[in-house]
């Protein structure tokens, strides 16, 4: 029996769901339109909105928005830092607690309601500073993930020179240094010998000639390196290219950017597995630490992995959705994104640890964790290392893995930029696609010149933790309780179940009410029990630095007042009580965009509305989540 012939069907979180009503509604109040199938009709004097061309662009488009940088430096160093194949375990379970619920929920409020990460708050106006404070987040976002891309572009070039640039040392880098490319024993063991302090010269030449990198910012920051301000310029340029006309262009461009890195992800693992010692640097990432299992820093660090490589609450999700048809079977969507990013995080940390297990072999240790640079060190530092020493075609393989890096980096820029100007056309319609991407385009690289100076690295992760990571994390969890409590669970349910005909099961109610709320709560509490002053290579930074990155955190977070006030104030009412019950509820355009299938789905609701029973604060718990 299939879902369309049991009425009875709950959604458990695996089966295809049904027709949605919406179709049959249409079919019979709505005549056949001589208008184009891409777009919608106009509701209010609103323009009609813009829908992706194929319902898979949509698909590929949040496979190359979540599958990104983080998949591939981030996750294997994550794990091999927190217990290996046991850091797997709360993974998983997180992902399956978080992740999916989180990813699916955003997809249900953004096609749903046609809007982007700040007109959707029309559901609660009282709090669309969430959405405003999302904006800011991945504006931040994107103007330091060029800068990486920049980075990435720099490698592309001098990845076509032979021999490869970081394989040898050079006389100005003085006697600490060892040839990336040739084997011999290890700059820990060396060191242990000497007593010298050395590095290879993959990392001098990352730090030296590629960043130019000062020891610390007390006296600025430096002047852009002009290198790598023509590859900041070139890959605005690219993303300018490819958001041009919006999701009719970047839907096409989603092929190539979602499917290009795992073509080369499986060219590399192929490569990476004929090479002697990479099956014990898989061993190695893979295999359990099990003493690490409970240790909270562990569990910390799976959240945190799941929340940011999968980029929930982050307005990127809503956004990408809000292009939708409306009967478009999100639920599939996010469970095939949520399942192949995990997929990805482990592709990549079996090539990356095969190449790896290589290098260990080629210098003499089998500690293969004293050959990995975590964070940016791992992509450009101990990879290339690596890759000096292949015997056969170095370039090649170099070319592969960067150009890879960069598809990715674009994929997932595509949508931080989006997500920015959709929210301003959103509340500017007569705003040309071009002139805001164009104007966002400058503006970003603009500022990301500070991330390509001699201290770019400082004031980069300065800016990811405070401008990115706390900002998220705080608005995050205030989205989650909004969703979950204020405009509630079982509207939620009966949102899902009228757009897309598929009855929500208990798993979605529990996790969107209590248990992912609650964990994300956790964590943000953890984060500001441990809260320790931010360094960069253990270097603190100076007073002025902490000053600004505490400015730009409390700037984020503080539009969720501001805005809150500004709704009270707006709303009309005769006291003030009257004005803020009203802020909290949901606008009277608040619904499908379509006038036909709203009037349908308001009068739903109201009876909904009528047959509600009980009373107080533990009936309203029990409604809200059992439904």
């Amino acid at each position: 029996m299939t879902t369309h012939d049991n009425p009875a069907f709950e959604d458990d979180g695996l089966p295809e769901p049904k027709e949605g009503r919406f179709k049959s509604q249409i079919s019979i109040a709505i005549a056949p339109s001589p208008q184009p199938i891409n777009q919608e009709q106009n509701v209010g004097g609103r323009e009609s909105r813009e829908l992706w061309g194929k319902e898979i662009e949509f698909l590929l488009s949040c496979i190359a928005m979540s599958v990104g940088l983080g998949n591939v430096w981030r996750f294997p160093f994550t794990a091999l830092e927190n217990g290996g194949g046991a850091f797997l375990i709360p993974y998983l379970i997180v992902l399956f607690l978080v992740g999916k619920p989180i990813y699916y929920l955003e997809m249900i409020i953004g096609q749903f309601s046609s809007r982007g990460a700040v007109k959707v708050w029309d559901l609660c106006p009282a709090l669309r500073g969430i959405g405003v404070g999302q904006i800011i987040m991945v504006f931040t976002l994107g103007t330091y993930y060029a800068s990486l891309m920049s980075l990435i572009s720099y490698y592309m070039v001098e990845s076509v020179q032979s021999p490869l640039p970081w394989s040898q040392c050079r006389a100005e880098w003085g006697l600490n240094c060892l040839d990336s490319a040739s084997g011999g024993e290890s700059v820990e063991v060396v060191r242990n010998l000497t007593n010298m302090t050395l590095s290879y010269s993959s990392e001098l030449y990352f730090v030296k000639e590629v960043l130019h990198e000062k020891d610390n910012i007390n006296d600025g920051i430096g002047l852009p390196n002009w290198e790598l301000v023509i590859g900041l310029f070139v890959s605005w340029a690219v993303i300018f290219l490819i958001i041009i006309r919006g999701v009719k262009s970047s839907g096409k461009a989603s092929y190539f950017l979602a499917i290009f890195p795992y073509v080369v992800l499986a060219i590399l693992l192929i490569r990476a597995l004929t090479l002697e010692g990479s099956l014990d640097g898989i061993i190695y990432f893979i295999k359990p630490q099990w003493g690490q299992i409970l240790n909270p820093k562990v569990w910390y660090a799976a959240v945190t992995q799941v929340f940011y490589s999968l980029s929930v609450c982050f307005g990127n999700i809503i956004m990408y959705s809000s292009y939708n048809k409306f009967g478009h079977n999100v639920h599939r969507d996010a469970t095939i994104v949520t399942l192949l990013d995990t997929f990805t995080s482990l592709l990549a940390g079996f090539t990356i640890f095969g190449i790896l297990g290589h290098l260990a072999h080629e210098v003499g240790t089998t500690d293969i964790g004293s050959v990995v640079k975590g964070g940016t060190g791992l992509a450009f530092i101990s990879y290339p290392d690596a890759i000096a020493k292949f015997k056969d075609i170095p370039q090649a393989f170099s070319l592969l893995f960067f150009a890879m890096l960069f598809v990715l980096g674009v994929g997932s820029n595509i949508a931080m930029t989006s997500c920015t100007i959709t929210a301003i056309r959103d509340n500017f319609p007569q705003i040309k696609q071009w002139v805001c991407a164009l104007g966002l385009a400058v503006i970003s690289f603009i500022i990301g010149l500070l991330y390509v100076t001699p201290g770019g690295q400082f004031i980069l992760n300065l800016v990811d933790y405070f401008g990115a990571s706390m900002i998220a994390l705080v608005i995050g969890i205030v989205e989650l309780y909004a969703l979950g409590w204020i405009y509630g669970t079982k509207r939620l349910c009966k949102d899902t179940e009228f757009m897309i005909g598929l009855k929500v099961g208990v798993y979605w109610r529990i996790c969107w009410s209590i248990v992912t709320p609650l964990i994300m709560t956790a964590i943000l509490v953890y984060t500001f029990v441990s809260y320790e002053p931010l360094t960069y290579k253990d270097i603190v930074y100076p007073n002025w630095a902490y000053i600004v990155g505490w400015t730009i955190a409390v700037f984020g977070i503080l539009q969720m007042p501001i805005w809150a006030v500004i709704a009270i104030y707006r709303q009309p009412g005769g006291n003030l009580k009257e004005k803020i019950v009203k802020a909290f509820k949901p606008q009277k355009d608040w619904g499908p965009t379509d006038p036909i299938i709203r009037e349908k789905y308001l009068k739903e609701i109201e009876l909904e509305k009528s047959k509600e029973t009980g009373r107080g604060f533990f009936a309203f718990i029990k409604n809200n989540v059992c439904g």
